[in-house]
Order: C-alpha cells, then sequence, then structure tokens
C-alpha cells in the first residue's frame, strides 16, 4: 500500500478532463512521483445542484498533502433521477482507477470524499460497488471495480427517507420539492439509504469511515447520524464520527479554524487507513 504522510507539504496543479462524455472531472495533481493515493470528491446540492467546485476548500488542503483528488460533476435531478447519480459515481470510481498511473497514483489507495447529498451517494456508491443499477456504464479496456478504501464524509445524508421526514416537519419546503425530484418516491428513498440497507440486514461493502459533523446543522437530523455510525459498528464496518461542536450545515467548506480541524483529521484517518491496510 502506497505511503502517505499527512504533514506532507505539495505543489499542485489543477487539470480539466471528461470521465465521461459532457461530464467533467477536475483533478488537483500533486507534484512529484509519487505513487500518491487518491480521492474521488463528489459534491452536495439536493441531488440537484452544484459542481465539482463545490468541495474545493477540503480538495486543495488534501491535494497538497499528497492525495490526488478527482472531483467530478454528474447528471443531477430533476432531469436524471435516482440512481443516474450514483451510476455516475460507480464509474467515475473506476475511471480514476484505470487512469492512476496518469496521476501518479496507486489504484490500490483509492478512496471517496463527499458532502451533504454528495456523501450519500458516494457512501451508497461504496456500500454496493457492484450493484446492477449503479454500475450500468462500461468502462472499455478496464476492469477496475468501484470499489473503495475508505470514506471521508461531511455531513452526509445517510437517510434520504428520515431527511425527507425531518425537512417536510421544518418546513423546507425547497429540499422537500428536490428530494422529490431526485428520489420520485418514498419508497427509492428507502431503497437509497444506506442507513436503512443497514437495518434492513442487507450486504453491503463497509469501507473504513469517517464523518464529520456540526452540532449546530438544521439540515439533516442529527441523531439519525449518530445512529446510522452505530448501526455500521454493529455491523462489522470501522467507522469514526467527529462532531463539531456549533457548527452548521457545509461548515467545512468555509475556510477557517474548525475547517482547518475537519481537514486535519481527514489526513490523520487517511494516513491511519492505508498504514494499517484497513
Amino acid at each position: 500500500m502506497v505511503a502517505y504522510d499527512p504533514e506532507n507539504k505539495c505543489e499542485i496543479s489543477v487539470k480539466e478532463l471528461e470521465y465521461q462524455d459532457g461530464l467533467a472531472v477536475r483533478v488537483y495533481q500533486p507534484e512529484g512521483a509519487g505513487p500518491f493515493p487518491a480521492l474521488v470528491d463528489v459534491h452536495g446540492g439536493v441531488w440537484t445542484g452544484g459542481d465539482r467546485t463545490g468541495n474545493e476548500v477540503m480538495d486543495r488542503a488534501l491535494a497538497a498533502s499528497g492525495i490526488v483528488v478527482a472531483a467530478v460533476d454528474f447528471r443531477q435531478a430533476p432531469d436524471h433521477p435516482y440512481p443516474a447519480q450514483v451510476a455516475d459515481v460507480n464509474l467515475a470510481t473506476r475511471w480514476l482507477k484505470s487512469r492512476a498511473a496518469d496521476f501518479h497514483a496507486d489504484p490500490q489507495a483509492v478512496g471517496g470524499i463527499g458532502g451533504s447529498s454528495g456523501g450519500h451517494t458516494v457512501l451508497l456508491s461504496a456500500m454496493r460497488p457492484h450493484h446492477p443499477a449503479y454500475n450500468p456504464i462500461g468502462l472499455a479496456g478496464s476492469d477496475a471495480d468501484a470499489t473503495l478504501k475508505f470514506l471521508l464524509l461531511g455531513w452526509p445524508i445517510v437517510d434520504p427517507y428520515a431527511r425527507y421526514r425531518f425537512v417536510q416537519d421544518a418546513g423546507n419546503d425547497r429540499i422537500v420539492r428536490l428530494s422529490e425530484g431526485y428520489f420520485l418516491t418514498t419508497d427509492a428513498m428507502k431503497e437509497g439509504s444506506p442507513f436503512q440497507i443497514l437495518q434492513r440486514g442487507e450486504k453491503a461493502v463497509l469501507p473504513p469511515t469517517l464523518i464529520v459533523q456540526g452540532t449546530a446543522d438544521n439540515n439533516l437530523p442529527v441523531p439519525v447520524t449518530k445512529q446510522f455510525v452505530t448501526a455500521y459498528r454493529e455491523a462489522g464496518g470501522d467507522i469514526d464520527l467527529e462532531m463539531f461542536p456549533g457548527m452548521a450545515h457545509m461548515f467545512g467548506n468555509t475556510p477557517g479554524p474548525e475547517s482547518d480541524r475537519a481537514i486535519a483529521l481527514m489526513k490523520k484517518f487517511v494516513a491511519r487507513c492505508l498504514a494499517q491496510g484497513r
């Protein structure tokens, strides 16, 4: 497994590419011969908005420590409902592994990072890397799969149905409407819920996972995140949850001491996963 020192300081370059026709990927490339670990970055936006620049604060900092970060665009609702963007992230993961040598990365050391709905998408793809609905897009000349070595999740939507009920009760009509536009039905919200996958006892891949979460997040039900962590551990998964007192949704994308602390935790988690070969 590739070596990684979270205290590394690297210069980086930024490349704009496509991983499939019409879908862009921004690659944050550390200088040097590597081999580097790598991350597929999946932005948030209620499955409907945003683009590959959404997590740039975290992406640049992680890349500067010696991680190749591939931040992807993907199909979004309402034109492309569930599970279109999960399929795109599945493809992006396989694409990054297949192109790892081009970026001086190790294809055996590819993880995922995502925030909010992006956290949901990359988590779901990682838990079901071979799901036929998530793996319908071929990749010529490659037999890479969509498994991920580790996950770094910021304020993720671990249960879309519980989040849907939460925002209904809060009167957040915008998130209600956008959630309906992506999933179309509450049955799909439940079927595509990482937490409910565990509750149903379904077979799932459980990569080592770090969640950073603000206690003042009014965009999702924080107690459900804590319940998910318990269920993940009970299912045999290795997961850490770090709560940030007083922090709101998406706090890690705003430069400052709290995002610095979140990023430092991510770096240490990556180093630990790679060192232990977990």
